[in-house]
């Protein structure tokens, strides 16, 4: 039976036939991924050849459905879905522990309340884990799915979290990016941009991932209706093009906008929920926006500041007043605040490329950015306002250190403004005829530059640019993978000793990222006790046993100390502790006469502590 004729239509083929070419790659790739045995490299050295391969070719088949683009732009949406489950499922299906320590800490915490049915906002809890109490809202509602789902606990679907999060983001960036451009091409390029610029690694089980997507949803409702008609009528005469033709959302009324802030309290307050640093961010995006004229609404910038203060000052109090007395100690220091998480420097191959790529990613979409707001001028004053909210976040960096991720935070709210722009700079702006009047180029310097040699320029660079960007993605996302991929026997062993351990308990540990680690949190103590400045973590690999013992309980509860191989993997790769002080520390407790061995597997050691005997 022959082919109907519009399947075989060559730029139809070239569509379709990439994204099964692509498939079939992954999926040859997918089981040969040998996560298992992970070295120095993390998972870039376990990836195959295909998978790479599948990467480019999914990249080339979105290049070419960006030319139909504007007559179908489900295409680009489709590769833009492709790219995300290529990227962040394997570890999903493949794993059968969590990824990510940390992810196990939110399990733990949904643990906690299914547990204890109740919020208890001021008790206070080892780890400063009471804040989860105080911003309890994405613990809830994954309380609420584990019931739901009738499963154990929320790890049997938590890896799934980077790429559930990555998928609902696309259509709240579609709509902020429609907001300021027809170009269906600079659209889709735009959340190409910010999927594989995301590498900052806060899609996964946690309370920002969700209060990120809300965030990006209350700023998509402003942008599109709450731009104020004087504001829209002086950029009309300026740009000579009605509001829609200059990419300017038509003026709202004061009455629509007042439907709007009603319609907007209770996203805005489920973000109050959910996340402490959020709604600061969200109150600094509608404070920078007011600025712009356009989109001053002091009436929904008091609402959502009322909302953030009213939370703070009761479910969120012990945290709040303690970050209020914290701030004499971090305002101005903004060499301290801009730190990346502790004071140690990577070490080993994978883990040290993947801070050169990191770097590499910024530097590439922030230097794309820049080329766009100064060549594109009339899309820079159309889409000012995302621009403002973008730069917005920066001088955050002059308040606080927010626990050493005040940096990736900051770039993370930037990132959604900043992908549309570096979009803008690789897609040539579209010639159109509005009003009788002519619009090329994208400024009044454009004219030097011809529409096809625009498009030469464009035809090489967004190939290029967009296979740079996914490279860098792999070893930004998967360098230290050996760090987050934990053996289920260690895990099982964490878990024996932590449940055996009798309430009251202290747990030591190296570091907090093992799987299990706050497990119990609400009725047991932990220290991870290299969690600290690096002139500490050396004085205590000379004594440990001095060192420790003046800080351990005196009432007679025991005490238990765990070195597992994810902290040892972990605090190597984060330069937490000198080359070989984590065996160092390990031995000199155990031939102390103040530690025994507990509990020993090829995956760690468990150690008790023996408290001196009195006079």
């Amino acid at each position: 039976m022959p082919f109907p004729p519009h399947l075989i239509r060559p730029q139809l083929l070239l569509t379709w036939l990439p994204l099964g070419t692509a498939t079939a790659l992954w999926i040859y790739a997918l089981p040969r991924i040998d996560y298992r045995h992970m070295g120095d490299w993390g998972l870039l050295d376990k990836l195959p050849a295909a998978f790479y391969l599948s990467l480019a070719v999914l990249t080339g088949g979105f290049v070419v459905s960006l030319r139909r683009a504007g007559t179908a732009p489900w295409w680009p949406g489709l590769y833009s879905v492709a790219l995300l489950f290529a990227l962040k499922a394997p570890t999903a299906i493949l794993y059968n522990a969590v990824r990510y320590p940390w992810a196990s800490k939110h399990d733990a915490v949904v643990s906690h309340l299914l547990a204890n049915q109740e919020l208890r906002p001021g008790v206070p809890l080892s780890g400063n884990m009471a804040a989860y109490d105080q911003w309890p809202g994405f613990f809830t509602l994954n309380a609420g799915l584990v019931r739901a789902f009738g499963v154990d606990t929320a790890a049997s679907y938590l890896n799934w979290a980077p790429l559930f999060y990555g998928v609902v983001l696309i259509p709240v960036l579609v709509l902020v990016y429609r907001t300021f451009a027809e170009d269906w091409r600079l659209v889709w390029t735009g959340v190409w941009i910010f999927e594989v610029a995301n590498w900052v690694g806060q899609d996964y089980f946690s309370p920002q991932g969700l209060a990120l997507i809300l965030h990006l949803a209350v700023l998509a409702v402003v942008f599109r209706h709450f731009v104020r008609p004087r504001s829209a009528g002086r950029l009309r005469s300026r740009a000579e093009l009605d509001p829609a033709a200059a990419g300017i959302p038509p003026p709202t009324t004061a009455r629509q906008r007042a439907v709007c802030v009603a319609v907007l309290v209770p996203m805005i307050a489920a973000i109050n929920f959910t996340h402490q640093l959020t709604p600061v961010m969200l109150c600094v995006a509608l404070g920078a926006l007011s600025l712009t004229r356009r989109h001053r609404n002091l009436g929904l910038l008091a609402v959502t500041a009322l909302i953030m203060l009213v939370w703070d000052l009761t479910m969120g109090r012990p945290l709040f007043v303690e970050t209020l007395a914290s701030l004499k100690e971090s305002v101005g220091n903004l060499l301290h605040n801009s730190r990346a998480g502790y004071v140690g420097e990577l070490t080993g191959p994978g883990p040290v490329l993947q801070g050169r790529a990191d770097v590499v990613m910024v530097l590439v979409v922030a230097v794309l950015a820049l080329v766009a707001v100064v060549l594109r001028r009339a899309l820079t004053r159309s889409a000012l306002p995302l621009l403002v909210v973008s730069v917005a976040p920066v001088p955050l960096l002059a308040v606080n250190d927010y626990g050493g991720e005040m940096l990736f935070r900051v770039y993370l709210f930037g990132l959604p403004g900043a992908a549309f722009f570096a979009a803008a700079a690789l897609v040539p702006a579209a010639g159109r005829a509005v009003a009788g009047v002519k619009v090329v180029g994208t400024g009044a310097k454009a004219g030097r530059v011809s529409p096809a040699a625009r498009r030469r320029i464009g035809a090489v660079a967004l190939p290029l640019v967009l296979v740079l960007l996914v490279g860098g993605f792999v070893p930004a996302y998967y360098g230290k993978e050996r760090m987050y991929y934990t053996p289920p026997a260690e895990t099982a062993m964490v878990t024996r000793v932590i449940d055996n351990a009798p309430k009251g308990s202290m747990i030591l540990a190296v570091t907090g990222s093992f799987p299990q680690a706050l497990r119990r949190y609400d009725q047991l103590e932990h220290w991870f006790v290299a969690e600290q400045e690096e002139p500490r973590n050396v004085a205590m690999l000379r004594d440990p046993v001095g060192f420790l013992e003046p800080q351990l309980p005196k009432d007679g509860r025991p005490v238990y100390f765990l070195f597992t191989r994810t902290q040892y993997v972990y605090s190597a790769g984060e330069g937490l502790l000198p080359v070989g002080g984590f065996q160092e520390l390990e031995a000199k407790l155990e031939a102390s006469a103040r530690f025994r061995v507990i509990d020993r597997t090829p995956y760690g050691t468990a150690l008790k502590y023996a408290p001196p005997r009195p006079p």
